[in-house]
């Protein structure tokens, strides 16, 4: 998943030859989650037409202020400011550089720029000697000076015939200039967290295994969070139909105790975070039959051992790593909660109550409590997992502020 998804980009697009590129520009954004609201000016139709930026972005194009073929609407430019998250003008040409420099504001696409509170992106497309005209240079180093970021225009070919600079970057380069700054802000840009989800399996024979309920969701919902806000994730899973697709985010499967055990110690040192998520067996059986057991016997006995406490080993190994575990409690639920906290040398722990309605494995939602290591308790609202999740990284986040 792109750092792109989720995000509301307004794509201005401005009367050069180079606005043929928007339609594929559209696509890769489109295609990275991003929601992309076109604005043409008057000129650029010339070179790309409505209907083709419209169908590909699956929203109305705009370029006048009043839409006369439907009784004379209005496009208000200040709404259409205040929904972006980001604008990218692309291509901007040396005509439009210079108004949006000197505060020129004679299109709707202009108007929406002069309301825009948002980062503002600019991709230069212009012939060679437009672009190393002095004019040029003053004008993107005034929108330099506004804090707009300028994607460079690329040597190459141009439409008179002439090489040189001055070509529009490619759509694939401007879409990696837009996810490179955006994770540059992020606050767990450069940290790498190791998160566990899912149950664990600890087989019988081989068709038979001892398991519990987790669906897993609440440490992928962490690992996604986690994501979104720049860090790095290694996602040691237990069998779940979870699904993640994040370039930020590596997959590790496993299926038993043991198997996640080895995993998060091969993984250790290179973390800074650990959220152990994961419904863990206590047990597994001593011996695992290599045949499928039949069913003869009116009882059957199963002799177990217990597992490693995965947490608690990483907690007497920790060196630099900020730990935080869960607790999934019935009774006495606080006090057993800041037990594990001493016992597995952790930063922070969720506890999890069955006795709280909505809360516990297969909801959509659940109700913990924070407890840190200085035993302050921090009791919190049943809401969905996905904000859950939010809350849990916001600790991750305060942590390293």
């Amino acid at each position: 998943m792109s750092v792109l998804s989720g995000k509301k980009i307004l794509l201005g697009i401005t009367g050069g030859i180079a606005a043929y590129k928007t339609a594929n520009l559209v696509r890769l954004l489109i295609k990275a989650g991003a929601e992309v609201q076109v604005i043409m000016t008057p000129a650029s139709h010339q070179f790309v037409t409505p209907y083709t930026l419209s169908t590909l972005s699956k929203k109305p194009v705009y370029t006048q202020f009043f839409n006369a073929e439907e009784g004379g609407t209005w496009n208000n430019h200040v709404e259409l400011a205040l929904w972006a998250d980001l604008m990218l003008v692309a291509p901007a040409t040396a005509n439009v550089l210079a108004k949006m420099a000197n505060g020129l504001c004679d299109n709707l696409l202009l108007a929406v720029y002069m309301s825009a509170k948002c980062p503002v992106y600019l991709a230069p497309a212009m012939d060679l000697d437009m672009y190393i005209h002095p004019s040029t240079a003053k004008n993107l180093a005034t929108l330099t000076s506004y804090n707009h970021v300028i994607i460079p225009a690329e040597e190459g070919e141009l439409a008179s015939g002439l090489i040189g600079r001055g070509r529009m970057a490619e759509p694939e380069t401007i879409v990696s200039v837009l996810e490179a700054s955006l994770t540059q802000n992020l606050p767990l840009q450069g940290k790498k967290v190791l998160i566990t989800a899912g149950p664990t399996y600890e087989p019988i024979d081989p068709v038979r295994f001892i398991g519990n309920h987790s669906s897993g969701k609440m440490g992928y919902d962490i690992a996604k969070e986690v994501a979104k806000q720049g860090g790095e994730v290694i996602l040691v899973s237990g069998p779940t139909n979870q699904k993640i697709e994040d370039a930020r985010v590596v997959v590790v499967d496993v299926l038993s105790a043991l198997d996640m055990y080895e995993a998060c110690h091969r993984y250790f040192d290179q973390v800074d975070v650990v959220v152990a998520a994961a419904a863990v067996a206590d047990y597994r059986p001593k011996e695992i039959a290599t045949q499928k057991i039949k069913k003869n016997a009116e009882e059957f006995t199963i002799t177990m051992d217990k597992n490693p406490d995965i947490l608690a080993s990483l907690g007497a190994i920790k060196k630099h790593q900020y730990l935080i575990g869960f607790a999934l409690e019935t009774e006495n639920e606080v006090e057993h909660a800041k037990l594990k906290i001493t016992k597995k040398n952790l930063d922070l722990i969720v506890l999890n109550s069955l006795n709280d309605t909505g809360a516990g494995f297969g909801k959509p939602t659940n109700k913990v409590t924070f407890i840190d290591k200085a035993f302050a308790v921090e009791p919190m609202e049943l809401k969905s997992k996905e904000e859950v999740a939010q809350d849990i990284v916001n600790k991750i986040i305060q942590h390293y502020e």
